[in-house]
């Protein structure tokens, strides 16, 4: 068989935002990046300067997207919400150094806690996520995917089946890059770029 190297798929958090900086559970709330957040974008543009991206795609939230335009201004960014941050339900705005209770086992140990009731599962996130790539893992030529921290987990667990888990736990900043090689419409294991500070 042929070895078709299809391209490159280049996973991206977002910038710094407020609620970021506030250290809060931020979820689905849609929050502009904040001036820190643009500086780490246009520093992480720099970085990748060299991509053609022939594709954008991102979550729909600001956030996401202001990234997404700033490290790829030539390409227009399509929007898919399966790359939307986890739902934390009620607990949305949580402060994460005064956690409630019922929900410490959890941040405390995601692989072995599930999520409490009103939270979107680990699961559900991975699978959403999974089914995104799977949909765009045909297409020829450089990808920028503009995500959210457990979205971008959801995304790299399941390139990486050998994780176990593994990413959930994982600290990924902002604008954090993972990137993976696309060859015969398979995306290979994703490796961390260096971190744009």
């Amino acid at each position: 068989m042929t070895t078709k190297r299809n391209g490159m798929i280049y996973i991206i958090r977002h910038g710094k935002t407020e609620w970021n900086r506030a250290n809060v559970l931020q979820g689905r709330s849609d929050c502009p990046l904040n001036e820190e957040g643009v500086l780490q974008a246009k520093k992480a543009a720099e970085r990748l300067k060299g991509i053609r991206f022939d594709y954008v795609f991102s979550s729909p939230l600001m956030r996401a997207v202001q990234t997404a335009e700033i490290v790829a201004p030539d390409t227009k960014p399509v929007f898919d919400a399966r790359l939307i941050e986890m739902d934390y339900g009620p607990y949305e705005g949580t402060d994460l150094n005064r956690l409630p209770p019922e929900i410490v086992p959890f941040f405390s140990d995601f692989v072995h806690n599930p999520a409490p009731e009103g939270m979107e599962p680990l699961s559900a996130v991975a699978e959403r996520t999974g089914a995104f790539l799977e949909e765009i893992r045909n297409l020829s030529g450089n990808i920028l995917v503009s995500t959210h921290a457990i979205a971008m987990k959801g995304l790299l667990e399941y390139l990486t089946p050998d994780s176990h888990g593994g990413y959930w736990s994982r600290y990924i900043g902002n604008c954090a890059v993972y990137a993976a090689d696309v060859i015969n419409g398979r995306i290979g294991i994703p490796r961390e770029t260096e971190e744009i500070e």
